[in-house]
């Protein structure tokens, strides 16, 4: 019997306010209510009402201005266009995916994954390593770690690629549930292997996504490292000047 999970007290109130935007109860350039307004009309903690405002700043649906307040910015014009690399990674069905797994392993964990996954340096987790390519030319290569454990019960360890996602496949086969993803973007060199994989010269870099998908406790159960070759990429980005 699998069991759902309700999204933590913060998320449900950003998207009730949010709600509120989209319907004109809370009209572009207008004021939201105050921190103790929403403690007293919601009966949420004050913590509870600040992270849900945040979100909000966070994604573009309000802005604080010093001396005013937070003011109601409307749909954030680029709301849809947001570059999901960790939505993809997650939903991705690996049968169907225009490349091949190269790897499924145990491997010590990489330092960079161990404090989001929670385990000791040097513990080995099970990674599966998807290659993406687009007319024979590698452009993506997604590596995704697991606590071996979340294994047991699964095919995660198998070396033929899943029909599905691996979201699902966790979902269906721990009967867990993912509530919400962090990505952190950086550049790096790649590791010698990563380079091969990748098609790189010495010394070209590469654009890290790190995904890391949580459960509604915030415990990571999956991190995606998914590589870009840089020299490949074009990032886009659209804001309001204040």
């Amino acid at each position: 019997m699998a069991y759902e999970v309700a999204a933590p007290k913060y998320v449900r109130l950003a998207q009730t306010l949010q709600g509120r935007i989209e319907d004109g109860t809370y009209p572009p350039g207008t004021l939201v209510p105050s921190e103790n307004q929403l403690v007293q009309a919601f009966g949420m903690s004050r913590p509870t009402v600040v992270r849900a405002l945040d979100l909000l700043k966070r994604d573009g649906w309000l802005e604080s201005r010093q001396g005013y307040g937070t003011i109601v910015r409307g749909r954030p014009e680029v709301v849809e266009q947001k570059d999901q690399r960790g939505r993809e990674a997650l939903e991705r069905d690996e049968s169907a995916s225009p490349g091949r797994l190269v790897q499924v392993d145990r491997v010590p964990v990489p330092r960079r994954v161990a404090s989001f996954l929670g385990v000791p340096k040097r513990t080995r987790v099970l990674v599966r390593r998807l290659l993406i390519e687009e007319d024979g030319e590698p452009v993506e290569l997604a590596s995704s770690y697991f606590p071996v454990g979340m294994a047991d019960g699964t095919d995660l360890a198998e070396s033929t690629p899943l029909h599905g996602s691996l979201r699902e496949h966790l979902e269906s086969r721990k009967k867990v549930r993912l509530d919400h993803v962090t990505e952190r973007v950086s550049a790096r060199l790649p590791s010698k292997e990563e380079a091969g994989l990748l098609a790189l010269g010495t010394g070209e870099p590469v654009l890290s996504v790190l995904v890391v998908a949580c459960d509604v406790s915030g415990q990571a159960l999956q991190v995606t490292d998914v590589l870009l070759p840089a020299d490949r990429q074009e990032l886009e980005d659209t804001y309001r000047l204040g």
